[in-house]
């Protein structure tokens, strides 16, 4: 295992951080400065410096409620954005998307490992969400909803779907490609009126309500890490 990855896995820093930190000097190995790409083998001994400690305890997380109309982007035309109606942590990266017309929970972040655990390639953590419709519904149409369905984004992974009544359902995704429950639910002919996630990991929108925001905790946080 390289330096890099043996950082990450430790839940240390991502590979991206974990690179700089080296390129800077800041990691040892036996007591030597270490390059990227470097093995490791299970004697060796990789030792940080006490700066990275005081960068990593700058990082944190922060839930928000997303407001519908708000647009999930930097310097965008299309209206308010995040960094307008949060100015305070402008400074933090967006983790995900949900679209201007979606509302609900979000999270930000400088936290690269969050980063990576939520939307990588690679990431299983679980997002759900409370959808309205406009047609009339009941459970063999929204099963549809729950197989692999070929979109022009890609094809979706298998859902959990949940009848909630006549109009509304519950759908958790492993996944979140550009607005795909909508897109999902065009294929099958319903109109989503309203979209609100409610959940992502354990981590879950509760009584929040628009704008409100809070700080996970670094158990919260590192549940996010290790799913």
């Amino acid at each position: 295992m390289i330096v890099q990855k043996y950082l990450v896995s430790q839940g240390i820093c991502s590979r991206r951080e974990a690179e700089a930190f080296l390129r800077a000097g800041l990691i040892l190995v036996n007591g030597k400065k270490a390059r990227p790409g470097v093995p490791l083998n299970k004697t060796d001994l990789v030792t940080l410096d006490p700066s990275i400690e005081r960068q990593l305890q700058t990082k944190q997380t922060i839930a928000i409620y997303k407001p519908r109309g708000v647009v999930c982007s930097i310097g965008s035309d299309e209206g308010l954005t995040i960094q307008h109606i949060f100015p305070k942590y402008k400074h933090l990266n967006i983790v995900g998307r949900l679209d201007k017309d979606s509302e609900g929970l979000l999270l930000l972040s400088n936290d690269g490992l969050v980063t990576k655990a939520v939307t990588g390639e690679e990431h299983q953590v679980e997002k759900e969400y409370i959808v309205e419709v406009q047609e009339k519904i009941n459970e063999q149409r929204i099963s549809q909803l729950a197989k692999p369905m070929k979109l022009k984004v890609g094809t979706t992974k298998p859902a959990e779907v949940e009848l909630i009544n006549s109009h509304c359902f519950r759908i958790i995704l492993q996944e979140g490609k550009n607005r795909q429950i909508r897109r999902m639910c065009g294929k099958i002919h319903l109109t989503v009126v309203a979209l609100k996630r409610i959940r992502i990991g354990k981590i879950e929108l509760g009584d929040m309500k628009p704008r409100d925001t809070r700080k996970l905790t670094s158990e919260e946080v590192s549940g996010l890490k290790t799913i």
